[in-house]
């Protein structure tokens, strides 16, 4: 007998804000890296029921036959939509004085053209916080939207957030000064194919981020926060810190692993996987402690 296929029924559509991905029982890290999403997006969940109708064996109509169980599948998914919206400010003439009168656009539209904060939220996560190079970015607009955009105008979206931040910054550095404790440290990065500094103050969720030339004392002295702080400064052991000797020094645990994964590799001591192990339980046990420290 010739079995028939399964009928496919959507019967559930439902629109909302949070998110699939990270919920209670969810698998992975995506349940803790989920927490912080975008304002502009939406979850459309649908709910498909693969109905029985005959049974797979001997082909026994089973339409009204109750189901005892169902078993689900569940696929998630991305789709890029494009929003556009106009708006049309009506023109008129008065009979009475023969003057023109226009309708009031919005703010956030100055001009015959412009994109939305989504957009430009966007492009700023991916130039700043991705590091996506300006023509990576370009191609990846082109692809979802169909827009070339200028270099010109990506890069102003990141000057706007910048001078929009000022104000947040004098704020935040002077908690940074407040702060019993800072972790200082500096990495490379390439600007005009030279080799320039970033360098990184940060204290509890506060984290500041400077572009220097120079990487020693002379670019701490240039950026200011260090010289004026009077509490301890964490940092990986590098003599410009070291330098500021009126102040309290303590050594960053992630470069203390590092070194110690670097001598229990080349030398097989026992005594540096336990060391390990110990800094990795203090961390844990300061980590969890609902009493704050007044010191490093």
């Amino acid at each position: 007998m010739k079995k028939k296929q399964p009928s496919i029924k959507k019967f559930q559509q439902t629109d909302k804000d949070d998110t699939v991905v990270g919920q209670s029982g969810a698998k992975g890290k995506g349940k803790q890296e989920n927490k912080n999403t975008a304002d502009n997006t939406r979850t459309i969940e649908t709910i498909t029921l693969s109905e029985v109708t005959t049974c797979g064996t001997c082909g026994e109509d089973l339409t009204h036959v109750p189901a005892c169980a169902c078993e689900r599948r569940t696929k998630i998914d991305i789709i890029f939509e494009k929003t556009v919206e106009h708006i049309d400010a009506e023109i008129k003439h008065c009979p009475s004085c023969g003057e023109e009168s226009k309708g009031v656009f919005p703010d956030d539209m100055a001009g015959p053209k412009q994109y939305g904060n989504g957009l430009k939220a966007y492009i700023i996560n991916l130039i700043v916080s991705q590091m996506v190079s300006l023509n990576r970015v370009q191609k990846m607009i082109k692809a979802m939207m169909g827009v070339v955009m200028a270099e010109a105008t990506l890069l102003r979206y990141v000057v706007r957030l910048h001078e929009a931040l000022a104000s947040w910054e004098v704020k935040a550095t002077e908690k940074i000064l407040k702060s019993p404790s800072i972790h200082a440290d500096e990495t490379a990065l390439r600007v005009d194919k030279k080799n320039q500094w970033i360098h990184i103050v940060a204290s509890g969720d506060i984290t500041i981020k400077f572009l220097d030339p120079k990487r020693g004392k002379e670019a701490l002295e240039n950026i200011t926060i260090i010289p004026r702080y009077g509490g301890a400064i964490i940092h990986d052991g590098w003599a410009s810190y070291l330098s500021y000797d009126h102040k309290d020094h303590g050594l960053c645990g992630a470069h203390l692993l590092r070194e110690l994964t670097f001598i229990q590799e080349s030398n097989g001591y026992a005594w540096s996987a336990t060391m390990k192990r110990l800094l990795k339980d203090m961390g844990k046990q300061v980590s969890k402690s609902e009493k704050k420290l007044s010191h490093f």
